[in-house]
């Protein structure tokens, strides 16, 4: 089972990205649900939003509020702590998704559910190593903030945490970039935003104002840090666009090893092979997938087969090319025996015509 979590806070476009993401499987064919795991979201509204699951039917939002006297943030930390306890709720309702589709993860908006709290770490760790799901965190970022430096820095921050606290394959994105023109200039052009390499321009731009210049070495380590790691870079996306549409959804299949085509031709063997009886063994390794047509020649990719082939064939495979690699190792040191013994023998003909004269 693979799938996307979606992230990002409040207004970044979260619902908007699911329902647009939803609109690009449809025109792909690719079967897909969605995943309504945010109490707070009235998704009645929205006429392109159709959820197969929504946790508004396990808990309520505005009950927990009533009940337990608690405010928004609150009341959703307790929802997440509550799916937290009843995942068998969430299992037995994704189980009928599990062998053909693609799921979509909305989540909330509040920042402290994925960047601090335990609920949604815990609940994606059990989907990852229980339930084997493969998903990749889509972690959705306003554009606007880029007209702002110092929003900017916060948002590249909140990145960093939020990737480092969740522990999944991410992806982080510019939402609204077509909106981008209406907040203003860009202090620099969007692939510096993007690239998030050279901050310590932004540094400079930043430690230019007078009224931040006790700040410049706090502004000057942060920079430092985000650098150090290296591990955030963003993609820009318009949701009405499809090539940047179309970019997210590959770097997010990527992410998972994900690839359509494989898993569709796959299924289809699978199940050729399950209504016949024939007692053959099969061919095992990724070469197998693609002589036997399961992979079209252009989709052919050694690294993607492996990580979806089967753990048996996979272990029969490396356990033939150990075999090859020894047999060579073993072949050229029997050549080099050779090799000394002929150079031995040369050498003692050499000694022996020596000693004649």
């Amino acid at each position: 089972m693979f799938g996307q979590i979606v992230i990002g806070p409040p207004g970044c476009g979260k619902t908007t990205y699911c329902a647009g993401m939803s609109q690009y499987f449809t025109l792909l064919g690719r079967p897909h649900k969605i995943i309504n795991l945010d109490p707070g979201n009235d998704i009645h509204d929205n006429e392109n939003y159709e959820c197969a699951v929504d946790i508004s039917d396990l808990v309520c939002l505005e009950n927990v509020q009533e009940e337990l006297n608690l405010g928004p943030n609150g009341a959703m930390m307790y929802c997440l702590e509550y799916l937290e306890a009843n995942l068998d709720w969430l299992k037995e309702k994704l189980e009928p998704f599990e062998k053909e589709c693609f799921l979509i993860f909305d989540l909330p908006g509040q920042v402290e559910l994925f960047n601090l709290h335990e609920s949604l770490k815990n609940i994606i760790g059990v989907m990852q190593n229980e339930w084997h799901y493969r998903v990749v965190t889509v972690h959705l970022v306003d554009g606007h903030l880029c007209a702002d430096p110092w929003k900017y820095v916060a948002a590249l921050m909140l990145s960093l945490s939020t990737m480092l606290h969740l522990e999944t394959p991410h992806v982080n994105v510019l939402s609204k970039v077509d909106l981008m023109d209406k907040y203003g200039e860009l202090a620099f052009n969007l692939e510096f935003y993007t690239e998030v390499q050279d901050l310590s321009y932004l540094a400079e731009y930043l430690n230019s104002d007078p009224k931040f210049k006790e700040y410049n070495k706090l502004t000057n380590s942060i920079m430092e840090i985000i650098e150090d790691f290296g591990l955030v870079r963003f993609t820009a996306m318009s949701i009405e666009d499809f090539d940047s549409v179309n970019r997210v959804c590959q770097l997010c299949d990527k992410s998972i090893g994900y690839s359509p085509e494989f898993h569709k031709n796959l299924k289809t063997q699978q199940e050729r092979g399950s209504s016949s009886s024939s007692s053959a063994h099969p061919a095992v390794g990724p070469a197998s997938y693609f002589k036997s047509g399961v992979i079209p020649e252009r989709d052919w990719d050694p690294r993607r087969a492996y990580s979806k082939m089967p753990a048996e064939p996979i272990s029969a495979s490396n356990l033939d090319i150990t075999e090859r690699f020894f047999n060579s190792v073993k072949i050229s040191e029997d050549d080099d025996d050779g090799a000394e013994d002929g150079a031995g023998e040369g050498k003692d003909e050499i000694k022996k015509e020596a000693v004649e004269k």
